[in-house]
């Protein structure tokens, strides 16, 4: 008896956190970068990988690959590039991940892009080998389009009842979607650009400094002291900062601050003036105005509301963004 056809689940989404947690074989962080959020993904499960289609929103994105898992990606529209591993690029790419691996990407706009992670993780197709972090790589426009057409027809497929469904199986969906990358992989423009994307060091720098700010959260810490602590120049770690986040390490340093004086709010800090002073900002009516340009209230609401009857205070010690 043939297996029912799978069917997408679609999720819509106007929380952060709620999005977040959607997100499965990936541990993701980020911070938005627009106040309010409208977010859209399909998740279409197949043997032995998952097909996702996701309408995001501006963001910093962090994340790292779950063990034993391969991911593919790629754009499914035309818009403001991605910065992606330090680089972005108005051309037709595909990402690769294996178990473990890292990313980094500034989204400044809406994007529709589609990941597909595989279960156990791919080893016998002969694509590209990732490290560390996920590769990038250039490939031709034919082969962008043919992966994009592949992923909305079985979309379509699936999501409602054709004649073509009855001759699809999940065993044959997943084929032609390793096809679609075999042929894309196939069709790699060597691009020296790529290579920039795909070295170590500066993101070996970036991900340290991640780390050590994700870990200490009780107070802010500030350029020479992250830059001792990771054994580089404070230039040094501009550089890779600037590369992966797109702005510089002051802003990039301060953003953290601001988020984690909004956590403490958000918890039910004794004041704003306190929080905001221990964490660095002593301009007070510089420090509100950046707030305010940054979540769209000021840090008296933000605490106000956390003081409400039935609220739900958030932990400070939790994940903010970075």
């Amino acid at each position: 008896m043939t297996a029912p056809l799978p069917v997408p689940r679609v999720f819509r989404f106007d929380d952060v956190d709620a999005f977040r947690s959607s997100i499965r074989n990936l541990d993701v962080d980020f911070t938005p970068l627009a106040r309010k959020i409208s977010a859209e993904q399909v998740i279409l499960s197949l043997p032995g990988c998952e097909l996702n289609y996701t309408q995001s929103f501006p963001r910093i994105v962090d994340a790292q690959l779950a063990p034993q898992t391969t991911a593919v990606g790629f754009t499914m529209d035309d818009g403001v590039p991605i910065r992606f591993n330090g680089v972005e690029r108005d051309r037709a790419v595909i990402v690769l991940g294996g178990g473990g691996a890292f990313y980094s990407s500034v989204e400044e706009t809406p994007r529709q892009y589609a990941s597909v992670m595989f279960t156990p993780e791919i080893v016998d197709r002969g694509w590209p080998q990732a490290g560390l972090h996920f590769s990038i790589h250039e490939i031709s426009q034919r082969a962008q389009d043919r992966l994009r057409e592949v992923v909305r027809h079985i979309l379509l497929v699936t999501s409602q009842p054709s004649d073509d469904a009855q001759f699809a199986s999940g065993e044959s969906i997943k084929e032609t979607l390793l096809g679609a990358i075999d042929n894309a992989l196939a069709e790699i423009v060597p691009a020296k650009w790529t290579t920039r994307a795909n070295t170590t060091r500066q993101f070996k720098v970036f991900n340290d400094a991640r780390a050590i700010l994700a870990g200490d959260v009780a107070h802010p810490i500030y350029s020479g002291e992250l830059a001792r602590q990771i054994g580089v120049s404070v230039r040094t770690l501009h550089d890779a900062v600037q590369r992966y986040r797109g702005v510089s390490l002051h802003r990039y340093l301060r953003l953290r601050r601001l988020w984690l004086v909004r956590q403490q709010l958000l918890a039910g800090a004794p004041s704003v003036k306190t929080c905001a002073l221990a964490y660095g900002f002593w301009h007070l009516s510089d420090f509100s105005r950046s707030y305010r340009s940054q979540f769209g209230e000021a840090p008296s609401e933000t605490l106000a509301a956390s003081r409400r009857p039935g609220a739900t205070r958030a932990d400070p010690s939790g994940s903010h963004g970075s």
